[in-house]
C-alpha cells in the first residue's frame, strides 16, 4: 500500500495540490489533518468522500491548471453542499512542495512508531487470513509462529517472528498490545492465553475456540491462579458467536472489528488518562 509521502513524490514533477481538512466542527466525514493529495489525473488519501471531496478534487485541477498555489475554503456541509451531516469544515489547498512531501514522510514515521502492537500467534490458515485482514489497518502487527518454513503469502505490513517457544514474544510485548491466540496446538494456546492474562496490561486477549475450549481453560486458569481477576478480560471464541461461519476469512473479518474496536476504546481511555495527568498522547 503506498503512502501518501511516496505518491506525492512520485507525482511532485507533474504538480499535486496537498488538500488538508483544517478545522471540523459538529458531524463531519473525518477530522481535521484528514489529507489527500490531487494531482491532473489520480489522487491519494481522502477527505471523506461524497459531495465535500468532489467539490475539493474540482478545485484542487483548477488550481493546478491555472497555476494557483494556494486556497482556504470553509465549507457547511448541508443541503447546499449535497450533504447531510451537519457540521462545517474548513479545507486548505496547496501546491505541493519538496518541503511538504517531507513533512508528510516525518509524520507517517511519527504515527507509525505510535500504533498498537498487535500480536497474532499462529501462521495456520486463519492466522494468515487475520494478517491479511489487519494489513491495511494503523497497527503494528506481528505473525509469530513455531514453524522453520517461511510463512506465504505475507503481507509487507506484517513482521513474521519465529520462536522455539512463541511465549517469549508476549514478555517482549509492549504495554497495550493486542494478543490473538490461534495456534496449532490446544496446549499451546492455553499457555499463551495464560502468559497474556497475567501480563495485566494487554488490550486485549483473545483465543480462538468454542464454548467448551473456553471453559476448560477457564477451569484450568482458576485452580492455578484462584486470586486472579485476570480471566474476565479473556475474548473467547474470537470474533463473537453470534456468527455461524468457520472459514479463516469470516472469522478473520469479524475478529479484526473486535480488535480495533477494544484498541480503540483502550487508546482513547488512555488519552484520556494522559490529558488528566498532563502528558502527551499519540499523534
Amino acid at each position: 500500500m503506498t503512502s501518501l509521502s511516496a505518491f506525492l513524490q512520485a507525482h511532485l514533477s507533474e504538480g499535486a495540490i496537498l488538500v488538508r481538512i483544517a478545522t471540523a466542527e459538529g458531524s463531519t466525514p473525518r477530522e481535521a489533518g484528514a489529507t489527500m493529495i490531487v494531482t491532473t489525473l489520480r489522487s491519494a488519501g481522502t477527505i471523506g468522500g461524497g459531495q465535500l471531496e468532489f467539490h475539493c478534487l474540482d478545485i484542487a485541477r483548477e488550481m493546478l491548471a491555472g497555476g494557483e498555489t494556494a486556497r482556504k475554503l470553509d465549507i457547511p456541509l448541508g443541503p447546499q453542499m449535497g450533504q447531510c451531516c451537519g457540521g462545517r469544515v474548513s479545507v486548505t489547498l496547496e501546491r505541493a512542495t519538496p518541503a511538504h512531501a517531507e513533512a508528510l514522510q516525518a509524520d507517517e514515521v511519527a504515527r507509525r512508531a505510535l500504533r498498537p502492537a498487535v500480536l497474532i500467534f499462529g501462521a495456520g490458515h486463519t492466522g494468515r487470513a487475520l494478517a491479511r485482514t489487519l494489513a491495511p489497518l494503523p497497527l503494528a502487527v506481528t505473525l509469530v509462529d513455531d514453524r522453520d518454513d517461511p510463512v506465504p503469502d505475507l503481507p509487507a505490513e506484517i513482521a513474521p517472528l519465529r520462536f522455539d517457544d512463541p511465549e517469549v514474544a508476549i514478555a517482549a510485548a509492549p504495554a497495550g498490545a493486542g494478543f490473538i491466540i490461534l495456534t496449532h496446538s490446544h496446549a499451546l494456546d492455553y499457555r499463551l492465553t495464560e502468559a497474556a492474562l497475567l501480563r495485566g496490561d494487554a488490550a486485549y486477549v483473545g483465543m480462538i475456540g468454542s464454548a467448551t475450549k473456553r471453559a476448560r481453560f477457564a477451569a484450568s486458569f482458576r485452580r492455578r491462579h484462584p486470586a486472579s481477576t485476570a480471566l474476565a478480560r479473556l475474548t473467547c471464541p474470537i470474533g463473537g458467536n453470534d456468527v455461524d461461519d468457520k472459514r479463516p476469512e469470516v472469522i478473520a473479518a469479524l475478529t479484526a472489528a473486535e480488535l480495533v474496536r477494544c484498541l480503540l476504546a483502550h487508546k482513547q481511555a488512555s488519552e484520556r488518562g494522559r490529558r488528566r495527568s498532563g502528558e502527551k498522547g499519540w499523534g
